[in-house]
């Protein structure tokens, strides 16, 4: 049976993830790979709560902020560069750490990846001036109406989804969902996930205590600085989004910040959501400590 271990660190934001990832690590000698999509990025630190200089310099961490916001980075080349980076960690460690909330890159590493056709550039094209023109609600309804299976499992606010959707269906002819279910996961390593969980009210309580951090840390100096990028792909994202609303007098200050706590609290409702699809998973509480989790791991065998 294989040795090599990722230990998957998963929760929602404010979750306690980094800490613990870190603390793991640490223990069993090794180095972290992140899979949170909003990290990958150079120009996104206070608004993505990117490990701190300390944090960075205890534990060595890959993929995080290795790329900028203007070069596109899809699942896919995580995948295979995540792959190819478990390949030359697992020479000399025996465990490596996965952290992150971002399920679906997590998924991919870990279980592999449904394979696609090929797309036609011109219905993405298509689709995004559809977005552009008729607005979120429209590219949801086209996709109920081709493939209600997949319309009732996707993030409907996501346009990105949406799209990378839609763009599948009109270019084979066949529902988006047929394509699902036909992964292979890699062999040279298994896998043990662990959820942290909390309390709801003191998980929200946290989400609001780090949203007042973030804009004490300079969020809002950050989000101003990306404001003339604000259409970029990779700022399409909770603590960005609604700044950008300010700067265009859409939101005042005080509903700019009651809209980032609520919408990262929605986040965390819908990661939490995600999570629960983990049969597999050992679930913890919040604030666990490493000691703690080896105990858990000898008392379910888990080595």
């Amino acid at each position: 049976m294989n040795s090599k271990r990722l230990l998957y660190v998963a929760g929602p934001t404010a979750s306690g993830k980094t800490s613990l990832a870190i603390a793991l690590a640490q223990h069993f000698d090794t180095e972290i790979i992140s899979c949170d999509s909003r990290q990958f990025y150079k120009e996104m630190s206070i608004g993505t709560a990117v490990p701190n200089s300390e944090e960075l310099a205890a534990v060595k961490h890959h993929f995080i902020q290795q790329r900028s916001i203007h070069q596109p980075y899809s699942i896919g080349a995580f995948q295979r560069e995540a792959l190819d980076n478990l390949k030359t960690l697992f020479k000399t460690k025996e465990t490596v750490i996965l952290v992150g909330g971002s399920g679906l890159y997590a998924d991919a590493l870990i279980d592999g990846l449904d394979h696609f056709p090929e797309v036609d550039p011109a219905f993405r094209e298509q689709l995004n001036n559809q977005l552009e023109h008729d607005g979120i609600e429209a590219l949801a309804t086209r996709l109920k109406d081709i493939d209600p299976a997949y319309h009732q499992k996707v993030d409907l606010g996501n346009p990105h989804r949406l799209i990378r959707a839609l763009e599948i269906c009109l270019s084979s002819g066949l529902p988006y969902s047929s394509f699902l279910g036909n992964k292979k996961a890699p062999t040279f390593f298994k896998s043990q996930k662990i959820i942290l969980q909390w309390d709801r009210s003191i998980l929200y309580e946290r989400i609001n205590k780090r949203v007042d951090q973030m804009v004490a840390a300079g969020l809002e100096a950050e989000a101003q600085s990306l404001y003339p990028n604000k259409d970029v792909n990779a700022l399409q994202t909770v603590g960005y989004r609604e700044w950008f609303a300010h700067f265009d007098g859409i939101f005042d200050r005080t509903t700019t910040l009651e809209e980032i706590k609520k919408n990262t609290r929605r986040y965390a409702k819908r990661q939490t959501t995600w999570f629960k699809r983990y049969q597999d998973a050992l679930l913890l509480p919040g604030g666990i400590s490493v000691e703690n989790i080896l105990k858990k791991f000898n008392e379910s065998n888990l080595g």
